[in-house]
């Protein structure tokens, strides 16, 4: 049975409403003895590779965070990989062959991140808090207390650290010290989707979106509101039917802003003013993956979607991994990487949306998007395994 969405109720009873939401979906799926399940995951199939994926190196970096639906990812400064588990270990690590740096043990219920910024490593914690270390040696910079938890990785500036916490605030935090510089917040619905996406900064611009459907943007320095846009309109008759999160975190793309909302829409804006530039249906809360050309989104029932940039237009859907619970896509040279429920890894064809090789990263969901350092994509798992792997399909002689 997968688990696609935790949902949550705001107000000092999420964590009960989350847990009484998963049985009721659990029993209604027949776990407790019940019913089949309605939508079973999708069968891997079988199929000739056509590239060779090879596991470079693995490691344990932490404790399981099975079933809490965090948003710990991996990070990179190009050379290092940076790690955090939900037990407070945070690591670095040699990129290339694996080896670690230092590991230190912040003692927190680490949640969201890490994010690097110049020499800092930034995370939030499952308690509201937020701490800064020293990327080179992990010694703690300074720790900090924000409104509620965080569940995305936070953006970093020359000098600022912008935070989004599920109860709908952007904060904005002093780099150097961790004070709080301003904070922006939006109303938040009852019941949503677990998690938030990321804040994205382009030059003296911060785009967030939010649990009302709403993606904003404000000034960098002291977040004043430059527009807001309802991308995402909720409808229906019951708060589920409602739900329009935007979860996933946005893409910025020269001009143009991509997001996409959990029973919304995928669409183009325009940086300067929100315009839609152009919108499709579809619903997801895993994430947009982007290369030249395209956009790449997991839909809701992981069924994979490739769409040109400039239009919108459908290039291709795959869905052979349908209930796999897939993560948001990755674009890596001319493929597409996903993970899935079971740490299986799948590569597509960007050009085509063929399935080109699978591998597994242990046993345990892969819940973030794949990372791509170099020629090097890192997988982390709930489990608490990092996997670096790479493709060395023998390439013809030029």
């Amino acid at each position: 049975m997968i688990i696609g969405n935790f949902l949550q109720y705001r107000f000092r009873v999420t964590q009960f409403v989350s847990l009484l939401l998963m049985a009721t979906w659990l029993s209604s799926c027949g776990m407790f003895g019940g019913d089949e399940i309605e939508d079973p995951p999708a069968d891997l199939v079988k199929f000739k590779p056509t590239l060779k994926v090879k596991k470079i190196w693995s490691t344990s970096v932490g404790d399981s965070a099975e079933h809490l639906r965090l948003a710990l990812t991996a990070a990179s400064d190009g050379t290092r990989i940076f790690v955090a588990s939900h037990d407070g270990r945070v690591s670095a690590y040699e990129a290339i062959k694996g080896k670690r740096l230092w590991r230190t043990k912040t003692k927190l219920p680490l949640s969201a991140g890490p994010a690097i910024g110049g020499t800092a490593l930034v995370m939030g914690s499952s308690n509201g808090d937020v701490i800064a270390l020293d990327a080179g040696d992990g010694r703690k910079l300074w720790q900090t207390s924000v409104s509620s938890e965080v569940l995305a990785a936070p953006a970093i500036t020359s000098d600022l650290v912008l935070v989004r916490t599920v109860d709908g605030k952007l904060v904005a935090l002093d780099l150097a010290d961790g004070d709080e510089v301003w904070f922006t917040q939006q109303s938040v619905p009852r019941l949503s989707v677990r998690g938030t996406g990321s804040p994205v900064v382009k030059d003296n611009v911060v785009f967030c979106g939010f649990d009302n459907g709403k993606l904003a943007a404000y000034e960098l320095a002291d977040g004043l509101l430059i527009w807001e846009m309802l991308v995402s309109p909720p409808s229906g008759r019951t708060e589920i039917d409602r739900l329009s999160d935007l979860n996933a975190t946005i893409r910025v793309v020269g001009d143009d802003i991509y997001i996409v909302g959990y029973q919304g829409i995928l669409s183009a804006l325009a940086v300067e003013s929100g315009q839609v530039l152009w919108s499709r249906e579809i619903s997801s809360h895993s994430g947009i993956g982007v290369d030249f050309s395209n956009l790449y989104v997991s839909g809701e029932r992981s069924d994979l979607l490739a769409v040109v940039r400039s239009s919108g237009r459908e290039l291709w859907r795959k869905e052979i991994l349908l209930h796999r619970d897939i993560t948001g896509p990755t674009a890596f040279n001319s493929s597409v990487v996903v993970g899935d429920f079971e740490g299986y890894v799948h590569w597509f064809d960007a050009n085509d949306g063929e399935l080109q090789a699978r591998t597994r990263a242990g046993s345990d969901r892969v819940t973030g998007p794949p990372l791509v350092v170099n020629e090097m994509i890192y997988v982390l798992t709930d489990g608490g395994k990092l996997y670096a792997f790479k493709d060395v399909t023998r390439k013809p002689e030029s």
